[in-house]
């Protein structure tokens, strides 16, 4: 498929523009630029405030200048995550795309090696469509774009109070076309922190190396229902095991990047006795086989690896001990699902286990849980802190976030159901999202907004196997147009 057949050719256009554009959390300043510069260059009214959003302003077409102003919101940061063999500078470099076919014959967009920005790069790009367009019909128009969505959402939360005024909100930051999110998820972040001496000593002492690659990890809201494993947790199995049989030394632990990712990979390094070595490999063998047949289904190219290494300094041995205790006892995945009877697919509360870092003096181990109730939400949170707690840690509960509440009396939800019937001749599905959107902090800043939150279909974000299916982008973006058509009068 060439560059010719990606329809809406606008749309694409955009997306390929903005893919040139470096935009990790926390580092958007660059995307923040285009857009201001984009405004202004076709004539647009164009502010930012203190943190970096940027809203551009389009009049209404002829005809629909008494209808409500509409907010159009996607997010400008990306999460940058890359294959191990990938050299890219994400805070320089451009992404480069490539269009793959799957077995029953459908167009994906996916990035090569790397993830491909699609989230939310392409609701930026319907936005920015719908800003350049001059053949729609509409009423008045306001395009946010918000910064760090994906590492604590504080572009959203920083925003200042009038810094918009639409009455309706069109979120582009949704992952399965047909269906439009009402509510989502609240969470927050436990940041871990255990502190210890090293020791030289190693008399009698084996040393190995332990790597797990090849997971497919993918988003720890969306895709934490589908038993994926987790790198973390894996790894911290085996070391309970072998701690409890010979007794083991922990020397050093990396894994994970990104708290809202699930982990893919990890290394341990750590040591046994010189009389055991042979038959903690033994162990090891039954182990990965094991593993292999647990997750057979869903993390079919799992590659464990153990091999000796030579000597490394020694965490303190009953720090060491309760690091991997808490490991294997802290919860992961999902912890429940939700009570009403026609949402019971649903999950409500649960928690990843996205990294841990070991230095020369402390290591920090950051978890993720979520839940769209939030008495329940600060039960996980505290559940996580107990664990670790108990195993000697200091932790911190931080970057809390809302839960977004569905609208009873809601105007834009029936117009939202009814065109996309009116298009595409069935219903859409009207749900919820274990994972957070900038709608819940959009609530509480103005209550009588109106929401909702739509998009093409994303499967692997977070991941370097992220990918867009590309035929979902003009059913996605005739719908907005349509809704766009049908916002109520003033």
């Amino acid at each position: 498929m060439n560059k010719c057949e990606l329809k809406p050719q606008v749309v694409f256009d955009e997306f390929a523009k903005i893919n040139q554009i470096p935009r990790p959390s926390k580092r958007e300043h660059k995307m923040s630029e285009y857009l201001q510069e984009w405004g202004r260059s076709h004539g647009l009214e164009t502010k930012v405030d203190a943190v970096g959003d940027v809203l551009i302003c389009k009049p209404a077409t002829p005809g629909y200048e008494n209808r409500e102003t509409v907010i159009l919101q996607s997010h400008m940061d990306m999460v940058c995550e890359k294959q191990g063999d990938v050299n890219i500078d994400f805070d320089n470099d451009p992404i480069q795309t490539e269009i793959v076919t799957d077995e029953n014959g459908d167009a994906w967009m996916k990035a090569k090696g790397t993830t491909l920005g699609a989230d939310d790069g392409i609701g930026c790009a319907m936005q920015l469509a719908v800003l350049a367009s001059d053949d729609i019909e509409h009423g008045p128009v306001e395009a946010i774009f918000t910064v760090d969505e994906e590492t604590g959402m504080t572009g959203a939360e920083n925003m200042p109070a009038d810094f918009m005024s639409g009455k309706y909100l069109i979120n582009l930051d949704s992952e399965d076309e047909g269906q439009i999110f009402v509510s989502c998820a609240g969470g927050c972040i436990n940041d871990v922190t255990f502190r210890y001496h090293k020791e030289e000593k190693a008399d009698g002492l084996f040393f190995m190396k332990m790597t797990v690659d090849g997971l497919v990890g993918g988003h720890s809201g969306d895709d934490i229902k589908k038993k994926r494993a987790n790198s973390i947790k894996l790894l911290a199995r085996f070391l309970y095991m072998a701690d409890e049989k010979y007794g083991i030394r922990l020397a050093d632990f990396q894994a994970g990047n990104k708290h809202n990712a699930i982990p893919r990979d990890g290394v341990v390094v750590f040591a046994v006795p010189e009389d055991k070595k042979h038959e903690v490999k033994a162990d090891f063998n039954v182990f990965v086989e094991g593993v292999k047949e647990e997750f057979c289904c869903c993390d079919t190219d799992i590659k464990f690896d153990l091999q000796s290494c030579s000597a490394q300094p020694l965490i303190e041995e009953g720090v060491g001990r309760n690091i991997i205790r808490s490991l294997q006892a802290v919860v992961n995945g999902v912890y429940s699902y939700c009570q009403q009877e026609e949402l019971d697919w649903l999950v409500e509360t649960s928690d990843n286990l996205a990294s841990i870092h070991t230095g020369d003096s402390e290591a920090k181990i950051i978890l993720s849980p979520r839940s769209c109730v939030m008495t329940n939400l600060t039960n996980i949170a505290n559940t996580i802190s107990a664990t670790f707690q108990l195993a000697g840690a200091e932790v911190v509960q931080c970057d809390a976030y809302p839960a977004w509440q569905m609208k009873q009396d809601s105007k834009l939800r029936p117009i939202a159901k009814d065109t996309y019937m009116k298009l595409f001749g069935k219903e859409p599905e009207i749900i919820g999202i274990h994972a957070g959107l900038e709608c819940a902090l959009f609530a509480q800043k103005y209550p009588e907004l109106d929401m909702i939150s739509t998009g093409p279909t994303l499967r692997g974000v977070h991941s370097p196997d992220e990918r867009l299916l590309i035929k979902t982008v003009p059913m996605v973006w005739d719908h907005l147009l349509e809704m766009l058509k049908n916002i109520p009068e003033k």
